[in-house]
């Protein structure tokens, strides 16, 4: 079969090089533009523009396609049986959605409708979530509301975070998307209720609010991993938290710090405390309690907020 593929990020790449491997042929690779990325800045290739030139596909990198009538225009010369759309980062006009015999199809991870939009993984991680999944939708122009067709539950595990639960939504899509292209079905219409939103996630949003349970704080902790990572401030000095577990029935004000020994720091939280297991300083490394202790001073009674 005749594809385009259109993705940008590491959740993208399984499925790339599984069409691939299934023997389609790849007319051409569309994903975002190369970046500043990293302390230093560098310009950087996204990972699916890095696999498909190790494939030797061919990259489009359109800053843009709506308006853009030269990049519909070569779309639609493409004379393309589907094209597969995951996490690509672009909206894709009426005419580029209709161009493609079979349409476009996109891997999304979660079990629509819960979960539409551009976070899902974060949000179901936020949100406790005990089931995710991938659909493999029929686009259409609304905001993931395309016709289903299949669908694959997978379980969420206590300690996953958005990197573990990603690489792992991102291998069920790679075998879902060869399925749909292989056997297709018919498409069934979205249920009408239990629809849920996933918006973009803000930075902001990363600021641990320790006036919230720690239930709720260690699920954002997992959630922002690996980005952009939950943070809090000690003594002025922006303080990222990796890994944490809940510690029952800790005493102190929203932020305090209670213990601070060979087992970690544990904080106060609206409900409970959260134990920090793995801490990093601005411009430092990732480390895990002792050794961060080693090199700062965190001691009890101090407040992190």
């Amino acid at each position: 079969m005749r594809l385009a593929f259109m993705g940008s990020p590491d959740f993208a790449v399984p499925a790339l090089r599984a069409l691939h491997d299934a023997g389609h042929e790849i007319a051409a690779v569309y994903c975002q533009q190369p970046r500043p990325a990293g302390r230093g800045h560098t310009v950087r290739q996204c990972p699916v523009h890095r696999a498909a030139l190790e494939l030797g596909m061919p990259v489009l990198t359109p800053a843009r396609l709506r308006g853009n009538a030269d990049a519909q225009a070569a779309f639609a010369q493409l004379d393309l049986d589907a094209a597969v759309v995951a996490a690509y980062g672009l909206i894709l006009p009426q005419a580029m959605l209709q161009a493609p015999r079979r349409g476009c199809l996109n891997i999304h991870a979660s079990l629509l409708p819960r979960w539409r939009g551009a976070a899902p993984i974060q949000r179901a991680l936020i949100a406790g979530d005990a089931t995710t999944g991938i659909t493999i939708m029929q686009m259409d122009e609304g905001l993931d509301t395309g016709a289903i067709l299949l669908q694959e539950p997978i379980r969420v595990d206590p300690a996953d975070t958005a990197r573990t639960l990603g690489e792992r939504l991102a291998t069920l899509g790679a075998r879902l998307i060869v399925e749909a292209l292989a056997t297709p079905g018919q498409p069934r219409p979205q249920a009408a209720t239990g629809i849920t939103y996933a918006a973009k996630i803000d930075k902001g949003e990363a600021r641990i609010d320790w006036s919230e349970s720690a239930a709720a704080i260690e699920r954002k902790v997992r959630a922002f991993d690996p980005e952009p990572g939950a943070f809090t401030a000690c003594a002025g000095v922006m303080l990222k938290v990796w890994r944490a577990s809940i510690e029952r029935d800790v005493r102190g004000a929203p932020g305090e710090i209670c213990e601070s020994g060979p087992r970690g720091v544990v904080v106060a939280c609206g409900a409970d405390g959260l134990r920090l297991i793995e801490m990093q300083r601005a411009g430092g490394k990732r480390l895990p309690a002792p050794a961060f202790l080693a090199g700062h001073n965190m001691a009890r009674g101090t407040r992190l907020g």
